[in-house]
């Protein structure tokens, strides 16, 4: 049991593709765009793929619980650390 270092080397590569930070970025077809942090809050912008996925489902469900349906964002947030989603994202692109 070991590390595979280039798979997460190229995951975080290719989800610095998918995802993105930008305000003013214009969000792709087949993609959404979600804020996430606790305090400070940052845009990344996902394929709609991962709406299927149990685990990214479980975040929209913790969204739901901590803000319903009328968040002041005026869009959809998740309560977790910019670190986790990132991490979830990773392993969602793994093949």
């Amino acid at each position: 049991m070991g590390f595979r270092l280039p798979r997460i080397v190229t995951a975080k590569s290719s989800l610095r593709r998918t995802l993105s930070s930008s305000e003013t970025t214009v969000v792709p077809k087949g993609h959404f765009a979600v804020y996430v942090g606790k305090d400070e809050k940052k845009r990344f912008v996902v394929p709609i793929s991962f709406l299927n996925h149990p685990s990214f489902q479980h975040l929209l469900s913790e969204a739901e619980e901590e803000f319903g349906f009328d968040h002041p964002m005026g869009a959809l947030t998740i309560p977790c650390s910019q670190e986790a989603f990132v991490d979830l994202i990773c392993n969602l692109q793994s093949p």
